[in-house]
């Protein structure tokens, strides 16, 4: 799906995948070398708190200057196009599937509107809003609609623009997130759910026929558990996140208890518990008697030593760490990122996978 796109590009051109967070910012551009994707430039930096604030921009020039610095100094090769496709936070984006009996497809065009401002808190004419066609059951079409408010994308990108950018499109980010961890050649029955751990919340996305059909949040995140371990050991900050980093979360090689486990177990706990929850709530789906092929664990803090164990151990689903390189031909060269810092990448380097041609090396 794309959600919305300015045409005003042919994809043939060069443009490259900007992820915006509230904590961060990543930009990431790939290029063709005949067959072979290869990987010409990424960058990350972090967001001051304040200059974004549930999903709204408070400080634009602020974030201006924050963007530009990350793409000039972005490498190993200089991003070589001012053309840029930008994610939008999840917590503003509408997203439903809904039915609608079998009717014309005009007809549906305009059931599907009223639908849409149905189920969101704003007017029509003040959102911006896509949907997708998606399997029939019991006489009826089922659709997968997403809306967003026009004052959140607008603002956006003003910033944008204000850095010399020609944004060329947007999407939530659990479509790139979804382009680059689920397989592409996955059946039309194969049910994923990706869980996104980041600095800030974890995000669950439920992809069905490699649609992302469910988003949910959760307030578990990396700052939550160091905020934790500082809490309860009575230290700062800054001491808890080295300790977190160094020591994990998983049991010791001698099978001791870890006990910065032991603190922050009843928020693993809960992880746990919400996957479950999640992967019921996916059952009363229309047509959900797919079982979840694999949960897939992704974000910045998925690399957290013990992280991916643990939940494993209490479902019994396939649960593993997300591969942003496994839709992509890298032939027989290893990723100039490593692949603790490549799942960090996983929403930016979706966006710029968006169309199989991407810009020729040059």
């Amino acid at each position: 799906m794309k959600f919305w796109n300015k045409k005003v590009i042919s994809f043939e051109d060069k443009y490259f995948g900007l992820d915006l967070g509230e904590s961060s910012i990543k930009v990431f551009q790939l290029e063709k070398d005949g067959n072979l994707d290869r990987i010409r430039s990424f960058n990350s930096a972090e967001i001051t708190a304040g200059i974004i604030e549930n999903g709204q921009i408070i400080e634009p020039e602020k974030l201006s200057q924050i963007i530009r610095e990350v793409i000039n100094s972005a490498g190993p090769k200089k991003i070589n196009t001012k053309k840029v496709i930008c994610s939008i936070p999840e917590s503003k984006v509408f997203l439903r599937t809904i039915s609608i009996p079998l009717i014309k497809e005009k007809e549906a065009i305009e059931a599907v509107k009223w639908e849409i401002e149905a189920g969101i808190p704003l007017k029509i004419d003040e959102v911006y809003f896509d949907w997708q066609f998606m399997d029939q059951s019991d006489g009826k079409q089922n659709v997968l609609t997403v809306a967003v408010s026009k004052e959140v994308v607008d603002n956006l990108v003003k910033v944008l623009e204000a850095c010399g950018l020609s944004v060329c499109g947007m999407e939530m980010e659990s479509i790139p997130t979804t382009r680059s961890l689920v397989p592409h050649n996955s059946g039309e029955k194969d049910v994923y759910l990706i869980v996104d751990v980041g600095t800030l919340k974890t995000s669950f996305i439920i992809i069905r026929s490699g649609v992302p059909c469910f988003t949910s949040s959760i307030p578990f995140s990396s700052r939550g558990i160091t905020d934790l371990i500082a809490s309860q050991m009575g230290i700062n900050r800054e001491e808890a996140e080295k300790i977190k980093i160094s020591q994990g979360i998983e049991h010791s090689s001698e099978g001791q208890n870890n006990p910065i486990l032991a603190l922050v177990r009843p928020l693993l706990e809960n992880l746990s518990t919400e996957i479950e929850r999640t992967i019921d709530f996916y059952h009363t789906f229309p047509d959900s008697d797919a079982e979840i092929k694999k949960v897939i664990i992704s974000g910045g803090s998925s690399n957290l030593k013990g992280l991916v164990p643990y939940p494993a151990t209490n479902l019994t689903y396939e649960i593993g760490l997300g591969n942003p390189w496994i839709n992509l031909n890298l032939g027989k060269n290893l990723p100039i990122i490593s692949r603790d810092d490549s799942i960090r990448y996983a929403t930016a380097i979706g966006l710029a996978m968006r169309e199989i041609s991407y810009g020729n090396k040059t």
